[in-house]
């Protein structure tokens, strides 16, 4: 069964941290890269940074120097450290996955809330 279930969100202060973690069934933690996304009130969804099986990292311009993704091969787990958090980080976080071979992100979690406040 294919499954994302991620957790972590929440309320915290402007310049708080957050730690997301998205739970992977196995045929997804093979997956070629594994994300996180984001969207807010009104806008379009973003990618905020990917992580590939070599564990090769990527990450938006906005959140660079924030945010950390890792993964942790034992526990089916990707994680996204997010620090310095600011109002515009308010939105739903989605952890999402490509195929195996593939460069598209095909599954998607339930998305999880994550709000700062001013």
């Amino acid at each position: 069964q294919v499954q994302l279930v991620e957790s972590g969100g929440g309320l915290v202060q402007a310049g708080g941290s957050l730690r997301l973690a998205c739970a992977a069934s196995e045929n997804i933690f093979n997956s070629n890269r594994m994300g996180w996304f984001r969207q807010a009130p009104g806008k379009q969804r973003e990618l905020v940074a990917f992580i590939t099986h070599g564990s090769i990292t990527t990450y938006v311009d906005s959140v660079k120097g924030r945010c950390t993704i890792s993964r942790d091969n034992a526990k089916n787990t990707v994680y996204l450290q997010m620090n310095s958090l600011q109002p515009e980080d308010t939105a739903v976080y989605y952890c999402a996955a490509t195929t195996v071979l593939g460069s598209s992100f095909v599954y998607w979690g339930q998305g999880t809330q994550v709000t700062v406040s001013s």
